[in-house]
């Protein structure tokens, strides 16, 4: 199969999120999907079959297992579909865990189409504060992942989390930290242990519930986000009833075969 590394939410390589993305010649099983996803070692590897120019099936691994929905990745496909495998393509349809997500190609940018899951606020636990390592929590919110607001843009960019007490945290996929930014509207970090990831670069799915969250805070349905983690990430966020518009940009960084039978 062809497989190319992606990094998504990057304007240049070495930035953003590096994806995996298999092209499949024909479907494969979920336990070489596993078995790939694993000795690649990204936080996420794609999977995608092209059903006809427009539509596809796409399946997202961590090297700790499936996934219901991932947007780098879902954006690393994007781009290696409209640049390698349908070059004039413009919408693509993916059938995926978390139903049908669109993604247009809009210049150098993909707008990705993704459900919108507004957290519940939830009680600060004393074992949130210990995985953070004392940073101070505004508030705790929950969906798929634990969300935590901290004061500012600068604790979420000084936050040291205990990995080891992130894992055993008894809410959420990941945890996310997030605050009102500076110069963009708000910022965040997301922590995925659970997946054998403890520190994701750009985390498209989290702003699922991101983008909800801040648009309510801050009365405002465009906003610019901006991932604090050592690679950085921007993602160009529209929030809508039960949708979330999440757009950025991509770049290659690898392109090769993986040489595998079952």
């Amino acid at each position: 199969m062809k497989y190319y590394v992606v990094d998504a939410f990057a304007e240049k390589v070495f930035g953003g999120n590096p994806a995996g993305v298999c092209v499949l010649e024909r479907p494969i099983s979920p336990e070489l999907m596993q078995q790939i996803a694993i000795e690649n070692n990204l936080s996420e590897t794609a999977f995608v079959y092209k059903k006809e120019k427009g539509q596809y099936d796409l399946k997202w691994f961590t090297p700790g297992g499936e996934i219901d929905l991932c947007g780098h990745a879902t954006l690393g496909t994007a781009y290696v579909v409209a640049n390698f495998v349908d070059e004039d393509v413009e919408k693509m349809e993916f059938s995926t865990l978390s139903s049908i997500l669109t993604v247009v190609k809009k210049g150098e940018l993909f707008e990705m189409d993704f459900p919108s899951r507004m957290p519940e606020r939830v009680d600060v636990k004393e074992e949130m504060k210990e995985a953070l390592c004392g940073a101070e929590i505004k508030g705790a919110y929950l969906s798929r992942d634990l969300i935590l607001e901290l004061e500012n843009e600068e604790a979420v960019r000084k936050v040291s989390p205990d990995f080891e007490k992130v894992l055993h945290l008894a809410d959420g996929l990941g945890c996310v930290v997030t605050a009102k930014g500076e110069k963009c509207d708000f910022v965040s970090r997301c922590f995925f242990p659970k997946l054998k990831v403890n520190e994701d670069p750009v985390t498209g799915s989290a702003h699922s519930s991101l983008i909800p969250f801040w648009a309510q805070r801050l009365g405002k349905e465009e906003m610019r986000a901006e991932q604090l983690s050592k690679r950085g990430g921007v993602l160009y966020c529209t929030n809508g009833a039960e949708r979330v518009m999440i757009s950025g940009s991509a770049v290659l960084y690898l392109k090769g075969e993986i040489f595998v039978s079952e």
